[in-house]
């Protein structure tokens, strides 16, 4: 018990010589333009990194089916392409919709910044069940980039996950470093043998980090699709909230986690039914106030996306 009470101080005390200043409404990290100042300190023993002029879009929106209820990681997608097409000028859309031309704030580009994520809904291989995959989003950012891949730039994307990585803050603070990140979590419940069940998740976007190499605390901001301060008023489904940098603490955990079968639609047996089962994995809980409920969210990975203009 007292080796539990002693580790549990000192991860308290460390998140606290790690936090971030300000209050989330008034954080001056999204958006543009200024007074937001990029940082870029990745020397190391320990690190921070702000990324600026990322946008902070609903997902809550009027023609989205459910209202836009799983529709987290495609708007979560296009804050990272807002990034790129406003902070580099990179010619990121689809046909003749480019989104450096478009404003999530602009009541006048409400409409085709919703059918814009609804683009990334659909090249990501949304559904209304499942949402959308970490590799789905991936496949979406490379059909958003081609039109810059057209004009001479570069671009690419891959993942991390918390389960393989061997300092999975550092590799997030080295990633955010070259342009804003899509973090995903799972929401964990009590599961058999005293285990830990995935029961959903969610994807936000990262703009700010915090911590040490090797560390098992990270201070974060993010832009969260899913959470603002409108959300339930009259009219919140048809205009954009205020962009909100929501500050969060992500410590290390090993988890005891219980993998149930998934059910094969197109076999006529059941497969969830079968026993699953248990493995000890690496995950990042993560806690703040905007994050508090009856389940525990387990940071499980994120998408980096990366691009360079033309040469010359």
């Amino acid at each position: 018990m007292l080796r539990k009470t002693v580790l549990a101080a000192t991860v308290a005390a460390a998140a606290a010589a790690l936090a971030l200043p300000g209050a989330a409404s008034a954080d001056p990290v999204l958006g543009t333009p200024q007074p937001c100042v990029r940082v870029a300190d990745v020397t190391g023993p320990d690190f921070e990194v702000r990324q600026c002029g990322v946008s902070d879009v609903d997902q809550f929106r009027a023609g989205f089916a459910g209202n836009g209820n799983t529709h987290c990681g495609p708007a979560s997608l296009y804050n990272v392409l807002h990034y790129w097409g406003h902070e580099k000028k990179a010619p990121v859309g689809w046909l003749t919709t480019k989104v450096k031309d478009l404003d999530p704030k602009d009541p006048a580009d409400y409409g085709i910044v919703t059918n814009s994520i609804g683009r990334v809904a659909t090249d990501a291989g949304w559904s209304a069940k499942s949402g959308s995959s970490a590799g789905g989003l991936r496949a979406a950012w490379n059909v958003a980039v081609k039109p810059a891949l057209n004009a001479g730039w570069s671009a690419s994307t891959g993942a991390v996950s918390t389960a393989t990585a061997t300092d999975f803050a550092g590799e997030l603070a080295k990633k955010l470093n070259q342009g804003p990140v899509q973090m995903w979590y799972g929401r964990y419940v009590t599961g058999p043998r005293s285990s830990m069940v995935r029961d959903g998740g969610h994807i936000v976007t990262v703009v700010q980090a915090k911590g040490s190499f090797g560390g098992d605390v990270v201070q974060l901001k993010l832009a969260d699709p899913g959470r603002a301060a409108d959300s339930g008023d009259p009219g919140y489904l048809d205009t954009q909230s205020q962009y909100e940098a929501l500050s969060v603490t992500l410590v290390r955990r090993s988890v005891f986690e219980y993998v149930p079968v998934k059910d094969d639609e197109a076999t006529p047996v059941d497969e969830s039914a079968q026993p699953g089962t248990y493995r000890t994995v690496e995950r990042w809980e993560l806690s703040g106030p905007q994050y508090i409920g009856s389940s525990r969210p387990m940071v499980e990975g994120f998408n980096w996306f990366v691009m360079s203009p033309p040469v010359g």
